[in-house]
């Protein structure tokens, strides 16, 4: 039973914090739940804003996984537009201001969730800073909370807006370039790198930049921005070499670094990329207190800890908290770093490791490649799927997997299955011993990951003999 006196206090709305305050009220009802929100949008899904830009989501408010009133009927509380300043865990209690009269306030609380997640990464590009993005007439935007979101759309939707660059190759700078050819602007994307997407094999990341260039987006690669200048009608980005490209509108999408003011400032152990350190229940190294999300260390089935911010990771180590702080033990298994992203009409996922990575954690990695159907070939439609697939040579473990296919082909859910046998550890001859769902229209007999593994086992033993 709850002690009447009980308060949860949650920093932090987004999936994280909103995982930990549900999972918390539904374990114990009577538990008081208070949730310190810095916008007016809670349990909004961020991923989704290229979507709203790109007017695939009509209507921005269809992005909120729950709706305010879904959320309050569980009798979870909201302080809207509250900031919190300062953590002291000496007292149990949280210091904040109103950011729509500035107010000052005191929260206290028995337990503590901090979820401030992460925020973006602008180092290395002189003349712009988070300050300079949130300015009015800023030529220069990120894309990182509903206030961004807004901004961007008021000057997209201005007349003198047609070239836009986005700075950054990663799968938010590519799904935003995809949205902004969607509304009919010239786009250029600028990427430090050999290549786009730097998170799968640089061949693989070619086909992704030709899909690009076909839908009309320039793409500049090895071109590394190091200063914009930003007047009130035009943002000129610089490169190493000194050139300069003029644009009505810069967005700036490079990374995140986890946003832990707060936790630092109370004392809070930090690891990794300067995370926040948890334990398997997600609790900090201050007592009552825990964290989750984009903010905290990540734990990695294959490489221990690590620092990997991803939604799909939030939701679970919010759920978690939640769990642990109800009372009920539950830990945080970890993640394999499994990642989808459209591009026009293709796929490319990945999950576990690249051949470089498992290499650098001390396996001994072999990697193939097929190209095999996505169904029957004899049924209509059939598509190619490119599948990478990397174990260890010596043992057989599956270590990791990389598609690249059509959008419709089912690259995503065959991503998974590579991702579910990752996760438990499995060999890659067991990937064939899993029984898969197969119609001619929509697979085979031998799904694409079985062929694809039965490939990898067939030049294992020729390697061994």
């Amino acid at each position: 039973m709850t002690n009447e006196t009980d308060h949860l206090l949650i920093i932090g709305g987004s999936d994280a914090g909103i995982s930990a305050g549900l999972k918390a009220k539904e374990l114990q009802p009577d538990l008081e739940v208070t949730i310190l929100l810095a916008d007016d949008y809670p349990n909004l899904s961020i991923c989704g804003l290229p979507y709203a830009v790109g007017r695939e989501v009509a209507d921005w408010h269809a992005l909120a996984h729950r709706d305010l009133a879904e959320l309050t009927s569980t009798g979870i509380k909201f302080q809207m537009s509250t900031v919190a300043d300062r953590i002291d865990p000496a007292k149990h209690e949280v210091q904040a201001h109103s950011r729509t009269d500035g107010e000052h306030k005191v929260y206290q609380y028995t337990k503590l969730v901090v979820a401030t997640g992460a925020q973006p990464k602008l180092l290395g590009i002189t003349g712009v800073s988070l300050a300079t993005t949130q300015q009015p007439a800023s030529k220069v935007s990120v894309l990182h909370t509903m206030a961004d979101y807004f901004a961007l759309e008021r000057d997209l939707d201005a007349d003198k807006v047609q070239h836009v660059a986005v700075i950054g190759a990663g799968y938010i700078g590519i799904e935003m370039a995809e949205a902004l050819r969607h509304r009919h602007m010239n786009v250029t994307i600028f990427q430090r790198g050999a290549e786009v997407l730097s998170t799968v094999d640089a061949d693989l990341g070619q086909l992704l930049r030709q899909k690009l260039v076909a839908n009309g987006v320039t793409v500049l690669t090895k071109t590394a921005v190091t200063a914009i200048e930003a007047t009130a009608t035009t943002a000129t980005v610089i490169g190493a070499d000194k050139q300069a490209y003029h644009f009505d509108l810069v967005l700036i999408v490079v990374g995140v670094q986890p946003n832990t003011k707060l936790l630092v400032q109370a004392g809070a152990e930090t690891g990794i990329a300067g995370a926040i350190k948890v334990d398997e229940h997600m609790q900090t190294s201050l007592p009552d207190i825990w964290a989750a999300g984009d903010l905290v260390e990540t734990k990695h089935r294959l490489l221990g800890t690590t620092y990997l911010p991803l939604g799909t990771t939030a939701h679970k180590q919010g759920r978690i908290a939640g769990y642990n702080l109800a009372g009920v033990t539950r830990t945080f298994k970890g993640s394999v770093g499994t990642q989808v992203l459209k591009a026009f009409d293709l796929i490319i996922a990945r999950t576990g490791l690249l051949a470089k990575e498992a290499a650098q954690a001390g396996f001994v990695p072999l990697t193939t490649t097929v190209d095999v159907d996505d169904h029957k070939a004899y049924y209509p439609g059939a598509q190619k799927i490119k599948i990478r697939i990397t174990g260890d040579r010596n043992t057989g473990q599956l270590l990791g997997a990389q598609l690249v296919g059509h959008f419709g082909s089912e690259v995503a859910k065959r991503n998974d299955v590579f991702a579910a046998a990752i996760f438990n550890k499995m060999k890659v001859a067991e990937v064939c011993d899993l029984d898969l769902s197969y119609s001619p229209p929509v697979g085979s007999p031998w799904d694409a990951v079985q062929l694809a593994a039965q490939d990898w086992e067939q030049q294992q033993r020729q390697l061994l003999k």
